[in-house]
């Protein structure tokens, strides 16, 4: 925890073109961005299965989302979910056992290779995730309305200048978060 910070502070940044200094105010210390970002996508996350609970969905947490678009609309085995989750094969079992207990997902015999098990999601998972995918657009559009569209778009077009393309989609957060 950082309780030492600042804010009266002024940088001191020297224009190369005329050679004298210029005081302006100190920005935000760099560790609030991901803290803000990450705030921001918890708001969101804690929104959104605030709602699914509400329609239907009350067992369903933020692990379980991320699991079912690993499953994705083909279908995958505990080990392929894991390598998308960045989790162990183990945890990722666990996590399926529990969509299975609860309805959104269901195993099946691959039809390529009898020897390997596809979790594939039933008509609840995927209704889930329309679901949730409905609510984000709701989400988005309330947001919207709070800070304008010009101001939304430019944060999602920053992020995308920012965030390299093979990780903006990456459902590993898990393994960063203490997952296993």
């Amino acid at each position: 925890m950082v309780d030492h910070v600042d804010r009266e502070k002024v940088n001191q940044v020297v224009d190369q073109g005329k050679g004298k200094e210029e005081s302006i105010p100190d920005s935000p210390p760099g560790h609030e961005l991901p803290l803000l970002l990450f705030g921001g996508f918890r708001t969101l996350i804690d929104r959104l299965h605030t709602r699914l609970a509400a329609e239907g969905h009350p067992d369903l947490r933020p692990a379980h989302g991320f699991a079912m678009q690993a499953i994705g609309s083909r279908g995958a085995t505990a080990s392929e979910i894991g390598r998308r989750l960045g989790v162990s094969k183990q945890a990722a079992g666990k996590t399926v056992d529990r969509l299975l207990a609860l309805g959104y997902a269901e195993r099946a015999d691959d039809p390529t290779d009898a020897r390997r098990k596809l979790v594939h999601l039933t008509p609840r998972g995927r209704a889930a995730l329309g679901r949730s995918a409905a609510i984000f657009d709701e989400l988005r559009a309330e947001w919207v309305a709070a800070l304008g569209a010009d101001r939304v778009r430019d944060i999602e077009t920053s992020l995308r200048n920012v965030v390299p393309p093979e990780t903006a989609f990456r459902l590993d957060a898990t393994s960063w978060l203490g997952g296993s």
